[in-house]
């Protein structure tokens, strides 16, 4: 820092614009506990439908939040503003005080326009004569020059440290604001600092990094990885190019043996923490970071390594994706170039794609979870799997096969879920694994709920888009047009039913086999109202789709359970005195619950027709393994389900989420739960199977118990005078749904449509 700009310092504009931003800090607060409280929560409590779930709800959501990263930004700006203003200001007054001592001994402190020197006040007649100066006063100089200049060296770090972290802060994002959040100057100094120290360490030739070098990588990526500071700093100080080649070459035992000797079990800790940090970084809109971002994907179909001869870009950076919220345009253009490659290399996947194999020159990339990392869709469908309005994009995006005569375009989803050749790969006992196939699974249950997958929604959750219902009309027709698609590949029945279970309004619309061009069709929409898209499911492929789920026990748990859910929140709905004239499905209440009941019972029927079919199989699952995983959706759901099972249209257009505890809704559902958890831990199906001598009469005895209780338990909370009858139609519907679930399967129903 110059020497006249700090000794001559006036703080008051500094000293304004510290002021201005604690006033707007102050004003945020309030506009930010307005925003959650008024427009958040009120968008969530109010009843929507069509467009404005699909459209306006997220989007007062997503406005919310804005309120939300204002405030963060502006308070950490004022604390850099803040501290660095505090600390000119003593520098400041640290200069006046040196430069006072010195004059007490005689030295002069003066300014060279940029710089400054210290001179010795000598008398004139002393200087006339000769007169030297004594040793201890040029050690005087010296020592005042050596504090002087400590002074302004400090000022300038601190000058240029904030400047720095505030211009990282402000590069963030190009619209909107920045969550990023430190406590003060310092902090967000040293995080850029440690991501420009680990850079430097990383970007070493993969066989000079020590096993000390690693661990200082792995510690900092490990506390820094959420930091947006330092994610940004560190990825485009590193590189592209130099993070493939770090990765790569870690793994590699002939590049740097002793690294892989003495660090292979925290390989996959660093994994984590490096795929964090990469996912952390591509969130912001820098200059730099997006060069980044658009020079990755260049490399993807580059060889990485010595000579040439290693793993592609993609193979390596799919591995780092695993973990992480990655942006989702970066995840959409990578997917799009990883496509077109996979394409090229399988001619439109007429044959095996053997360049994704694990082969001789490639290390073993992946350390969470059991495969190779050899196949780089593996990877980027787990990171998919995180960023559902990526996944649902790349799962619709087509393309045109180049040799195809009549031209169809082929889906993402199509090409992965009925085409692929997926690469074969065993573990250390030689079982086959299938952590690919899974992935897809998982990236599709995002794609489809707009939720991460492993998660259930929430409040927050938008609803079902046209994209996302598209998405899920495909996988049901899909299974529906080949069973085994599913059946073959148990392992994804566990997405499978969790996206069923958050489609259960449109699952319940097919079984009316009421055609959309009906003049019929406007009283199932007010019977099972659908918040944003109707998906426009088929019965027949709703059917094969539910029997293939039902096979196995998390997806037949997953289902079951919500349509139990679901079927409580309807009866409430319905049987609701208040209910307005155009919201009811029939003026007539027995006609009402029997037609509920009847649609409830078919698809449980048609669960159960899975379970048993499950159970016949020499080698299948058990009932024990049945009642576990539909015990296990009780911890699961826990504060959603039975704690958040609201009233309202938009509520029972959303199974599983709704308002706040209270009305019949919630004590119907809780009731209904209650008794099918209760079932599940005591394992009362079996029983009743041995009592009865059929699994199918024991199944459909115990769905008429669930479904009655249902209907009578709101009836109760409306005080309704006729909750017998309503129970008894209830047992009827439901009964006859459930045996209809048997012939509709068979394709013997009167009309069925399933053959």
């Amino acid at each position: 820092m110059d020497f006249d700009a700090l000794r001559f310092a006036n703080f008051k504009t500094l000293d304004d614009a510290v002021s201005d931003w604690e006033q707007l800090v102050r004003h945020l607060v309030d506009l930010k506990k307005q925003a959650e409280d008024g427009l958040h929560k009120a968008a969530n409590t109010a009843d929507w439908s069509g467009m404005n779930a699909a459209v306006t709800k997220e989007f007062i959501g997503k406005t919310a939040g804005v309120f939300t990263d204002a405030h963060t930004q502006a308070n950490t700006v004022h604390r850099i503003l803040s501290d660095t203003r505090d600390e000119l200001k003593q520098y400041k007054t640290d200069l006046e005080s040196a430069i006072d001592r010195g004059l007490k001994k005689n030295l002069t402190v003066t300014s060279t326009g940029g710089g400054f020197t210290v001179t010795m006040n000598i008398h004139p007649d002393r200087a006339a004569h000769g007169t030297t100066v004594p040793e201890h006063s040029e050690k005087d100089v010296t020592a005042l020059r050596d504090e002087v200049q400590k002074i302004l060296d400090n000022a300038s770090e601190s000058d240029n440290s904030a400047s720095k972290v505030l211009t990282a802060i402000a590069d963030q994002t190009r619209m909107g604001f920045s969550d990023a959040n430190y406590k003060d100057r310092d902090s967000a100094a040293e995080a850029v600092e440690a991501a420009e120290d680990l850079a430097k360490i990383a970007a070493k030739k993969p066989g000079d990094l020590t096993p000390a070098d690693f661990d200082k990588i792995n510690s900092g990526l490990a506390k820094y990885k959420e930091d947006p500071l330092f994610a940004e700093r560190f990825a485009t100080q590193l590189g592209p190019k130099r993070t493939l080649e770090f990765w790569e070459g870690i793994n590699d035992p002939h590049v740097n043996p002793n690294v892989a000797r003495e660090r292979f079990d925290q390989l996959g800790d660093l994994q984590r923490n490096l795929g964090m940090t990469l996912a952390t970084a591509t969130q912001s809109d820098s200059a730099d970071m997006a060069s980044w971002k658009g020079n990755m994907i260049r490399l993807g179909d580059k060889p990485v390594g010595p000579n040439d001869l290693g793993p592609t870009g993609f193979q390596v950076m799919s591995n780092l994706m695993r973990t992480g919220d990655y942006d989702d345009d970066f995840l959409k253009s990578y997917g799009t170039k990883l496509m077109k490659t996979e394409r090229e290399l399988t001619r439109d996947g007429e044959v095996e794609n053997r360049l994704w194999m694990r082969g001789m020159n490639m290390p073993w990339l992946n350390h969470i979870g059991d495969d190779s990392g050899a196949d780089p869709l593996t990877g980027y469908l787990k990171g998919l799997s995180n960023s559902p309005d990526a996944a649902t994009d790349f799962f619709n995006e087509e393309y045109l096969p180049k040799d195809d005569d009549h031209k169809k375009a082929v889906s993402n989803f199509s090409y992965l879920f009925e085409d692929r050749k997926w690469p074969e790969e065993t573990n250390d006992h030689g079982d086959d694994l299938y952590v690919g196939q899974n992935n897809l699974a998982l990236a599709l249950e995002a794609a489809t709920t707009g939720h991460p997958a492993g998660e259930i929604p929430t409040l927050d959750t938008p609803a079902h888009n046209a994209d996302q219902a598209k998405l899920f009309n495909a996988i049901v027709s899909s299974i529906g047009d080949d069973p085994e698609r599913l059946t073959g590949n148990g392992y994804m029945s566990d997405s499978m039913g969790q996206i069923a279970s958050e489609y259960l309004p449109d699952i319940n619309r097919a079984t009316t086999d009421v055609s959309r061009d009906s003049k019929d069709w406007p009283e199932i929409e007010n019977l099972y109202p659908v918040e944003g898209a109707d998906s426009g499911v088929h019965h027949r492929d709703v059917t094969k789709f539910l029997f293939a789920v039902g096979q196995n026990p998390e997806g037949y748990a997953a289902v079951e359970v919500g349509q139990e859910a679901y079927m409580g929140k309807l009866m409430a709905h319905h049987l609701d005195p208040d209910l307005p004239a155009d919201q009811r499905f029939s003026t007539d209440q027995e006609t009402t619950v029997k037609y509920i009941s009847e649609r409830s019972g078919e698809v449980s029927g048609t669960l159960g027709l899975g379970r048993q079919e499950e159970l016949a199989k020499p080698a299948g699952d058990e009932d024990k393994d049945f009642d576990y995983s539909v015990s296990q959706r009780k911890n699961i759901i826990s504060g959603t389900v039975g704690t958040a099972v609201g009233v309202g249209t938009s509520f029972v257009a959303t199974p599983w989420v709704g308002a706040a505890v209270g009305g019949a809704a919630g004590t119907a559902t809780s009731a209904v739960l209650e008794g099918v958890f209760k079932d599940a831990e005591g394992h009362a199906l079996e029983k009743a199977s041995d009592e009865m001598g059929s699994r199918w009469q024991a199944g459909l005895s115990k769905n008429n118990e669930y479904v009655a209780l249902g209907a009578q338990t709101a009836a109760n909370e409306y005080h309704l005078k006729n909750a017998d009858d309503i129970g008894t139609w209830a047992r009827e519907g439901s009964r006859q749904g459930y045996i209809n679930a048997r012939a509709i399967l068979d394709g013997q129903a009167p009309g069925s449509t399933t053959k």
